[in-house]
C-alpha cells in the first residue's frame, strides 16, 4: 500500500509540477506516503492562473474570457422587462450553455440551503459570478466540495464521488458505466481516506487538489491545449535564438521559404498555363487568316483556340489518375525531386477547371456567336467563303443544332456538367445542410458512378472531332493525336489493376468492430505484395458492390506478415461494409467472412517521411491511419533492417531518428481504434525514445477546469497504479481539449534547431491550412525548417 501511494505522489510530481519552480516541499507526517497527511508549503497566492481550479473562463486584464458585463447582458436579454429569470438559464448566463446539467449542479452548490428557489435575480447572479471568478484556492475548493456534498453534512462519501464522476463524464461526452465510476470513486477514497472512516472532509480534498494543482500536469496540459491570447509571432520568448542557432545558421526570408515550399507546384502550373496559352494563340491566329473568319470573325478564332486547349486538357487530365504510373515515377529520386506527386489530385482538379473554362469559351461562342453569323450572313459571302463546307446550302440555326457535331457537343457538355458538379466537395461529402431530396441523389457512390460517364464523353469527343464543319482533311483532325497515348495509358492501367486484383488474392483473417462504426480488417498478405509505410490500397467487396473500389490507408507495417485497414462508416458503401461484417460475425461461427479484393499499393504523401530525420505526424480522427504504418516502420528500423525496401533505389535517407504523433479525436471511444498498435509501438520504443505519441480528446474540457478536474485526478492515480493511461489503456498519454499548435511548433523549433522537420497531416482542410501557415511562419522566424505535407486521395 505504501509503495502504491508513493508511486501516486511521484506520478503527481512528474505529471503535475510547474515548469517554473514553485518552491514546493512535501513533508511526511506519521503516514508519510498518505496524500491526506501530506503538508504542502505552498501559499494560495503562489498558484498561477494556469494552476487554479477554474469554474468559468473569466476575462482578466483584457484577456479572453467572459466579463461581468457580458453576463449582465445575457441576463437582461432573457429577463427583458422583469427582474428575475428562471434558474435554468444560469448556465447560459455564465457561458455554460453547452453543459447545462453541470451548471444546474453548480448553482445548487452555490445556493446550498436555497435549492427550492426557481428564480434568479441579477444581484444573486452577480454574487455567484464573483464567487466563481474568485482566484482564491479555498473559495474554489469550497464550491467543488459543496457540489460533491449532496446532503450538506460536511462529508463526501464514495457515493458522492461516484455521482460527481458520472456528472464529469457526461459533461465531457464520455461514456462511463456506473461500475466504472464506482471503481474510480473507491480508488480516490482509498488514497485519501487513510483511516477508513468512509468519508472525507474539506481539508482532505484541499490537500489532494493542492498537490495536483501545484504539479506539472496542469501546466503541461495547459501548454498543449490552450491558446495564449498574449502570444504573438514576434514574442521574443518564442523566437529567441539559442546558442546552437547562433553558430552560423541564417534564418530564411519569407520569399525564400515560399519559393522552396511551392516551386515544384509553381513551375508545373506555369508550364501548364504557358502550353494552354500557346495552343490557344496558335489556333486563334491560324483561323484569323482563314476565309471563314470573314463570316464569323473573332468568335471563330476564340472557339477554335479554346477547342485546342480542350484537346490538350482532355488528354492531360487522365495522367494524374494513372495511379500505378504515378507510384512508379515517384520511386525515382530525380523525378520526385522536381515533380510534386503529392498534388496529383489537386492538379487533376485544376485541369478540370481549365476544361470548364474551355467548354464555356468553345461552346458558348459557337452557340451564341458563330452559328447565328453562319445563318444570318450574306448568301454571297457565305457561298464565297465556307459554302463548300456546307454543300453550298446555307443552313438555319435549327439545322445547325441538329448536326452530328453540335448534338455530340451538347451531349458532352451535359454529361461533363453532371460528372463535374457531383464531384465537388458538397455533394460528394453529403453534409447535413443539404436538403433531404438532394442528399438522396448525392454522396460518394453517386460521384463514383457519375465520373464513369466520362468514358462516354471520350467516345463522343472522338465522334465530334470526326465531323467538323470547317475541317475535311483527316490530317487536320488532331483530337485523336492528343488522346491516343493518355487513353492507352489509362486503359492499360485499368486492365492491369483488374488483373492484379485477381492475382493478389487475400482472405479476411480477422474483423473487429470498434465504437463509432469503425471496422478493422486484418487480411492475409500475398507473397508478391510489397509496400512502403504510408501507402494505401483500394478495397472491393462484391457483396456490397461488384464495381466500386474505395481507398484506405494501410495500418500494418511493411514488415508485418498481414495487411490491415480501418474503415470508418462515413458513406453508403462503408456503412454497408460495416453492417455486412457485423451481421456475418453474429450469425456464423467459425466466422465465414465476406470476400474482399485489394488493388495496390499506391504512393501517398506519408511515404516522404523517409526524407527527414524528424517527422511530425498529425491526424484528425480516422485520419491517423496512414501514420500508424509509418510509426510501425520507424519502430522496425531500430530493431531489424526492413526487408521490403532496404535496398530500394528511392531510399533517400536511413529514415527518421525522431517521430512525433499528435492524434486529435472527439470521442473517448475512438481511443480504442488503434489500441493494439499503440501498445506495440510504445512498448517497443520505450527505451530508445524514438517515437513520442500524444492523443487529444477534444470533447473534454481543458485540465484545470472544474468540469474535468476529477478526470485528471483519476488519470494520474490510475497511471500510478497500472502504468497505463486510464482513457486509452496504453502508455500513450491522453491530453484534454485541443492542442495549442503554436506552442507545439515553438517547442519543436527550439528542440530541433537547424533541422528540417517533415510535417505530415491527414484531416480536414481547416486545420490543414492552419498547420501549413505555422510551418511557413516558424520556417521564416527560426532556424528550423518545417515542410508541410497533406494526404490527398
Amino acid at each position: 500500500m505504501r509503495d502504491q501511494k508513493e508511486k501516486f505522489v511521484d506520478s503527481l510530481s512528474s505529471s503535475f509540477s510547474s515548469t517554473s519552480s514553485l518552491g514546493c516541499e512535501i513533508i511526511s507526517g506519521p503516514s508519510s506516503s498518505s496524500v491526506s497527511s501530506t503538508v504542502l508549503d505552498v501559499d494560495d497566492d503562489h498558484l498561477g492562473s494556469d494552476q487554479r481550479l477554474r469554474f468559468v473562463d473569466a476575462g482578466e486584464n483584457d484577456k479572453s474570457g467572459m466579463h461581468w458585463k457580458e453576463v449582465e447582458k445575457r441576463f437582461d436579454r432573457i429577463a427583458e422587462s422583469v427582474t428575475t429569470i428562471d434558474a435554468s438559464h444560469f448556465g447560459h448566463c455564465i457561458g455554460m450553455q453547452q453543459t447545462s446539467q453541470f451548471a444546474d449542479e453548480l448553482l445548487q452548490a452555490l445556493r446550498r440551503n436555497n435549492h427550492m428557489n426557481t428564480n434568479l435575480t441579477k444581484r444573486e447572479l452577480n454574487g455567484y459570478w464573483h464567487r466563481l471568478t474568485d482566484p482564491s484556492f479555498d473559495s474554489s475548493m469550497q464550491i467543488l466540495f459543496d457540489m460533491c456534498d449532496k446532503d450538506m453534512d460536511g462529508k463526501i462519501t464514495t457515493e458522492d464521488f461516484k455521482q460527481m464522476i458520472m456528472l464529469s463524464a457526461s459533461t465531457n461526452k464520455m461514456g462511463m458505466k456506473q461500475e466504472e465510476a464506482e471503481h474510480f470513486a473507491a480508488m480516490i477514497m482509498q488514497e485519501i481516506d487513510t483511516h477508513q472512516e468512509g468519508y472525507i472532509e474539506l481539508y482532505q480534498l484541499k490537500e489532494l487538489f493542492k498537490t495536483a494543482l501545484t504539479k506539472e500536469y496542469l501546466s503541461v496540459e495547459h501548454k498543449l491545449t490552450q491558446y495564449s491570447t498574449t502570444s504573438t509571432p514576434d514574442d521574443h520568448s518564442i523566437y529567441q535564438d539559442n546558442e546552437h542557432e547562433k553558430q552560423g545558421r541564417m534564418i530564411k526570408s519569407l520569399p525564400e521559404i515560399l519559393f522552396r515550399t511551392y516551386w515544384r507546384r509553381f513551375w508545373i502550373v506555369t508550364l501548364w498555363v504557358v502550353v494552354c496559352i500557346i495552343l490557344f494563340s496558335w489556333k486563334f491566329i491560324q483561323y484569323k487568316h482563314r476565309a471563314a473568319f470573314q463570316v464569323m470573325g473573332y468568335c471563330l478564332s476564340t472557339a477554335k483556340g479554346a477547342a485546342e486547349t480542350l484537346k490538350f486538357n482532355m488528354a492531360l487530365i487522365l495522367l494524374p489518375v494513372c495511379r500505378n504510373l504515378v507510384t512508379w515515377l515517384r520511386r525515382s529520386p530525380l523525378i520526385s525531386s522536381f515533380v510534386p506527386f503529392n498534388d496529383t489530385i489537386n492538379f487533376h482538379k485544376l485541369i478540370a477547371g481549365g476544361i470548364v473554362i474551355g467548354v464555356i469559351l468553345h461552346g458558348g461562342t459557337h452557340l451564341a456567336c458563330d452559328f447565328p453569323r453562319i445563318t444570318q450572313s450574306s448568301p454571297l459571302v457565305f457561298l464565297r467563303t465556307i459554302g463548300n463546307k456546307f454543300r453550298n446550302h446555307q443552313p438555319s440555326y435549327l439545322q445547325v443544332l441538329c448536326t452530328t457535331e453540335v448534338v455530340t457537343g451538347i451531349a458532352m457538355v451535359i454529361l461533363m456538367a453532371i460528372a463535374f458538379s457531383l464531384a465537388t466537395r458538397m455533394p460528394r461529402r453529403q453534409p447535413p445542410s443539404l436538403p433531404q431530396p438532394i442528399r438522396r441523389v448525392t454522396g460518394y457512390n453517386t460521384f463514383w458512378y457519375s465520373h464513369h460517364l466520362l468514358i462516354i464523353v471520350y467516345v463522343l469527343l472522338i465522334i465530334h472531332s470526326m465531323f467538323l464543319f470547317l475541317v475535311t482533311s483527316f490530317a487536320q483532325k488532331t483530337t485523336w493525336m492528343y488522346l491516343a497515348i493518355p487513353v492507352l495509358l489509362y486503359s492499360g492501367e485499368r486492365i492491369y489493376r483488374s488483373i492484379r486484383s485477381e492475382i493478389h488474392e487475400v482472405n479476411v483473417i480477422q474483423a473487429n468492430m470498434y465504437p463509432g462504426k469503425v471496422l478493422h480488417l486484418k487480411l492475409s498478405k500475398p507473397a508478391t505484395f510489397t509496400y512502403r509505410s504510408g501507402m494505401y490500397i483500394f478495397i472491393k467487396c462484391p457483396q456490397v458492390s461488384p464495381f466500386e473500389w474505395h481507398p484506405f490507408s494501410l495500418t500494418s507495417g511493411p514488415n508485418d506478415n498481414h495487411l490491415s485497414i480501418h474503415v470508418r462508416s462515413l458513406g453508403d458503401w462503408s456503412y454497408q461494409m460495416h453492417n455486412l461484417f457485423h451481421e456475418q460475425a453474429m450469425i456464423s461461427k467459425p466466422f465465414d467472412y465476406p470476400k474482399v479484393y485489394i488493388d495496390g499499393p499506391y504512393g501517398a504523401a506519408s511515404q516522404d517521411h523517409i526524407k527527414y530525420e524528424v517527422v511530425v505526424l498529425v491526424g484528425l480522427g480516422i485520419g491517423a491511419t496512414p501514420f500508424i504504418s509509418v510509426l510501425k516502420d520507424i519502430k522496425d528500423r531500430f530493431h531489424k533492417p526492413p526487408s521490403n525496401h532496404a535496398n530500394d533505389e528511392d531510399t533517400f535517407t536511413s529514415g527518421p531518428l525522431k517521430a512525433y504523433l499528435y492524434w486529435v479525436t472527439r470521442d473517448h471511444d475512438s481511443l480504442g481504434w488503434f489500441i493494439d498498435a499503440m501498445k506495440e509501438i510504445s512498448q517497443a520504443t520505450q527505451k530508445q525514445k524514438v517515437i513520442e505519441m500524444h492523443s487529444f480528446l477534444s470533447s473534454v474540457y481543458q485540465s484545470g477546469d472544474a468540469r474535468s478536474i476529477l478526470l485528471s485526478i483519476i488519470q494520474a492515480l490510475y497511471f500510478a497504479k497500472s502504468g497505463l493511461d486510464v482513457f486509452s489503456q496504453t502508455q500513450v498519454r491522453t491530453h484534454f481539449s485541443r492542442p495549442n499548435w503554436f506552442k507545439i511548433f515553438s517547442s519543436l523549433a527550439r528542440k530541433h534547431a537547424g533541422s528540417h522537420i517533415g510535417v505530415f497531416y491527414c484531416g480536414s482542410s481547416n486545420l490543414g491550412r492552419e498547420l501549413e501557415g505555422l510551418c511557413t511562419k516558424f520556417s521564416t522566424r527560426t532556424t528550423t525548417r518545417f515542410v508541410f505535407h497533406k494526404e490527398n486521395y
